[in-house]
């Protein structure tokens, strides 16, 4: 990989400058800023961006993968410790704010074919003489976090992704799952969702494995010689029905600390109910192999040496028993805080997890190490003299891999402050080379696209904005020889994409969250506007969860310079001044009005495409979106009249600014609604949850969208009115906040 070298501070002020006519060079415009602030803003950008450096990631992540540190162990404790004494060297106040939660650890695992032959499982990593770490003492054993405890033999039966349209495949095959052990491949969707169909459909058991097709050897050499998935790799993880609600399983709503109020283990909602085991695929291959019945389908079949049969007859048996220890355990939260010397109660949190399943240097430290960079960046402008105008948190959250238990956790217990304050939170979990990925709320997509403009991609040089651009153009390309391909060589050319279409601007748009990370609770319990943003998709490896996630496999095979890390650390630092030291909040709802009227579409398709919910009419959360266009376009010629209005003006009405500030960042909130969605009302957000079924994969318009999926026409009738109220109590915040700016500048 070619990288360049890190550019001086004299280079990224260069890089905030917009191509203008000769004689005319001055800051690119930034949203929230008025043009008299630019250049003091573009100086305090430069110096804040030449701080991140690739040798002191690197120190980093070898200090923080040193040995195993999943939570609720000393050595996650230590691992916390380290990183409070960095963010405490850099000159930023910070402390360890410690939870608790259920973390139920192995005690005893097997597997065993029965018949028609007798095996084993191994349920082992081995250590690999290459990577030094694959060795080390105390690795967790490989096993599904929040498994039921259960000793059952019965016979097997796969189901590829164990997803919801596999069950219909099978139920047209008449096989019945019922009373048996279910396999299917890791993939698809979260794994969570596996065992929870399994068990609605009646198994008594599912095996999990990791298919060389999906991350192994079919992709290319395996670990140590490349970066796939060895034979005896292991995707640990937890299964948590994540999609009831995350965190602690038996504190949903509130906060777990010592001495507060817990249910029993039989009345969390999220807890698996039969036993659930991970496996290898040298694991795997006996047991698929032992497997009768009918040849799988195409789609079906991964990279096993064998034919892929499902099973459903009692040829084959198997034998799984697991036992847990079921205790509640610490979280170690590490919390940075800088105070706000404007707005002190208006916060901008940007955190990642620290916990890993094992060494875990790409998940999650290679995520961890770019928000210390960007805290030694924040602590290097303090020196300077600088204090932001918001208040800044750092944060490295414990515990997110068994269920973001330790983010969901200070989230229901700082809620109030949240909902009063919370601005922003930005998310990275982890980072690797590759591009900059964008996802949240769509209020923020314009802000986003401009950090994206100001950060430069290390390969090419280009921006990060440039470079998402030439690959939509790419993609646009490779769609438009497809469709001619399947057209045929007699089909009219199609043009599609030809050179003055390819030539045209490329919009930037962010994706929409589900869940799965450490947002979760800051989006849809508390509501407030939230970004995931990082860097990566340059490699396809197989380490995740086993293991080999280690800082051999990740400098030998992911971002070998740590070129990409500077260019996270520097957008996340970029991403939290800006929104910190705004005088007004670079909020814009053009982007949401746009894209919710999408989602619309999208449902209205779905439900036309039935006889039980034709009926379905959406036109009052259209009209409502009409009304929200209108109201950001108003907001957005208010917003140019106050980038012109002194900045000496504004802070003469800064009582009103504060209120404009609260309308636009309370913006999220009004989309809220705290009866929650049906049948898990820890999900508050209208517009944004996982799907019930997709595990972290998002369900926008959640309530409507799912009650289509199942074919209820008064509940979706119900949840669309939900809906379109919520959209009118966000255009009222965004009238307030155009009222607003034109008081001040008339």
């Amino acid at each position: 990989m070619r990288t360049q070298p890190l550019p001086t501070a004299a280079g990224l002020v260069a890089a905030l400058v917009l191509a203008l006519p000769a004689g005319a060079q001055q800051p690119a415009p930034l949203r929230g800023f008025p043009t008299d602030q630019l250049e003091t803003q573009a100086r305090r950008e430069a110096q804040l961006r030449a701080v991140p450096s690739a040798d002191s990631m690197r120190t980093l992540m070898r200090l923080l993968t040193e040995e195993p540190h999943e939570a609720g162990t000393d050595r996650s404790r230590r691992v916390a410790e380290a990183i409070l004494q960095r963010f405490r060297s850099y000159g930023l106040d910070a402390r360890i704010e410690r939870f608790e939660a259920l973390m139920p650890r192995p005690v005893s695992r097997s597997l065993e074919l029965l018949a028609p032959t007798r095996y084993t499982a191994v349920l082992k990593e081995p250590a690999i003489a290459e990577d030094k770490d694959s060795g080390d003492a105390e690795q967790l054993p490989t096993y599904n976090a929040y498994s039921a405890d259960g000793d059952v033999t019965a016979p097997l039966v796969y189901a590829n992704f164990g997803l919801p349209d596999d069950y219909r495949v099978l139920d047209s095959l008449g096989i019945d799952v019922r009373g048996k052990i279910v396999i299917v491949r890791y993939g698809g969707s979260w794994r969570g969702i596996k065992p929870k169909l399994a068990h609605e459909h009646g198994a008594v058991g599912t095996i999990i494995f990791s298919d060389p097709r999906d991350d192994g050897y079919w992709h290319d050499d395996v670990y140590p010689a490349g970066p796939m998935r060895p034979e005896h790799g292991v995707q640990r993880g937890s299964v948590m029905d994540m999609p009831t609600y995350p965190g602690d399983p038996l504190s949903p709503g509130w906060s777990s600390v010592a001495g507060s109020r817990r249910l029993a283990r039989e009345e969390a909602a999220t807890l698996v109910r039969i036993p659930v085991l991970p496996i290898s695929y040298a694991d795997a291959l006996p047991l698929m192999r032992a497997l009768g019945g009918p040849v799988a389908p195409e789609s079906w079949r991964g990279a096993l040496p064998i034919t892929y049969h499902i099973g459903g007859d009692t040829t084959a048996r198997v034998r799984l028993a697991l036992r847990f220890d079921w205790q509640t355990r610490p979280l170690y939260n590490v919390v940075a805080r800088i105070p706000g010397s404007t707005w002190p109660e208006q916060m901008v949190v940007y955190g990642n997890h620290h916990d890993a399943w094992v060494n875990g240097a790409e998940d999650p430290i290679s995520g961890m190490v770019t928000v210390m960079e960007a805290g030694r960046a924040l602590g290097a402008l303090l020196r300077t003299g600088w204090r932001p105008q918001r208040t800044i948190v750092l944060a490295g959250w414990d515990g997110e891999e068994w269920g973001l238990l330790g983010s969901t956790e200070w989230v229901e217990h700082h809620g109030e402050a949240l909902r009063r304050g919370g601005v922003l939170y930005l998310n990275s979990d982890t980072y690797g080379r590759g591009w900059l990925s964008v996802s949240g709320s769509h209020s923020l997509e314009r802000f986003m696209e401009e950090v994206a403009r100001d950060i430069r991609d290390p390969e090419s040089g280009a921006s990060a904005l440039e470079v998402l651009h030439r690959r939509e153009r790419e993609r646009r390309e490779r769609e438009r020889r497809e469709r001619q391909r399947r057209a045929g060589p007699a089909a009219a050319p199609d043009t599609t994409g030809s050179d003055s279409t390819r030539a045209k601007p490329v919009e930037f748009r962010i994706g929409a969250l589900g869940a799965g990370s450490d947002y979760t609770a800051f989006l849809d319990w508390t509501n407030i506007p939230t970004i995931h943003a990082n860097h990566g998709g340059g490699l396809r490896d197989g380490i995740y969860h086993s293991i080999y996630d280690s800082f051999d496999h990740y400098t030998r095979f992911n971002d070998t310079t740590f070129a990409y890390g500077v260019a996270q650390a520097q957008a996340g630092a970029t991403t939290v001044l800006r929104m910190a030291d705004a005088t007004v909040l670079p909020f814009e709802f053009g982007s949401v009005a746009r894209t919710y009227r999408e989602y619309v579409d999208e449902i209205a398709k779905e439900a036309a495409s039935n006889d039980s919910t034709k009926a379905l009419d959406l036109a009052p959360v259209r009209t409502s979106l009409d009304r929200l266009d209108a109201a950001a376009t108003r907001l957005e010629a208010a917003m140019a009249r106050v980038r012109a209005t002194p900045s000496a003006m504004l802070r003469r009405h800064r009582a009103r600014v504060t209120e404009i500030n609260r309308a636009l960042y309370g913006s999220e909130q009004a989309l809220g609604d705290t009866a929650g969605l049906p049948r898990r009302p820890w999900f508050r957000h209208l517009i944004y949850a996982p799907g019930l079924y997709t595990g972290y994969g998002v369900k926008t318009m959640p309530g409507i969208r799912e009650a289509v999926e199942q074919r209820n026409l008064a509940e979706a009738r119900a949840q669309a009115a939900r809906v379109a109220a919520a959209i009118d109590r966000l255009t009222a915040r965004v009238e307030s906040a155009e009222r607003g700016l034109v008081a001040i500048v008339e």
